[in-house]
């Protein structure tokens, strides 16, 4: 396993984000350029627990994840973790960097006292489902979609 830091995300590394979202076809041709990102980054983070984060390799990006925790009215206010975006560079896949991002999300959800950590991965996605199971996640109910 590599050795990986991870920390929030700052403007600094969004050409490295886009760079990887691009890699990993999570933006299939709707990617921001860098500056309307910078003003989109400034928008999340008025979000109160909304963060983008990013795995280092030798101080190179080498992976980003962005977690939201949520507060519920249900459930005595037990708060719940959603992970999303996650993407690594192709250089970088298969050293442990999505395994080190998703104990880093399971932390975060711990300290936050959340009831559950969640994320969801399209259906032809079969190896990234391989690898969330392989981290200990388990399919549970569905997600569905509707494009408002």
């Amino acid at each position: 396993m590599t050795d990986v830091t991870i920390r929030e995300a700052s403007e600094a590394d969004l050409p490295a984000i886009l760079g990887a979202y691009a890699d990993s076809g999570i933006d299939a041709g709707r990617s921001f350029t860098v500056e309307e990102a910078r003003e989109h980054l400034a928008c999340l983070r008025r979000y109160p627990s909304y963060r983008v984060y990013v795995a280092l390799v030798n101080a190179e990006v080498a992976g980003t994840y962005a977690l939201v925790i949520l507060d519920n009215l249900a459930k005595r206010g037990a708060r719940c973790g959603i992970v999303e975006d996650v993407a690594v560079t192709p250089d970088q896949q298969g050293k442990g960097i999505g395994r080190a991002m998703m104990e880093h999300a399971r932390e975060q959800c711990r300290q936050a006292g959340c009831y559950k950590l969640t994320l969801s991965s399209g259906l032809p996605r079969e190896g990234a489902h391989r690898f969330y199971e392989a981290l200990g996640f388990e399919r549970h109910g569905y997600s569905f979609l509707i494009r408002p």
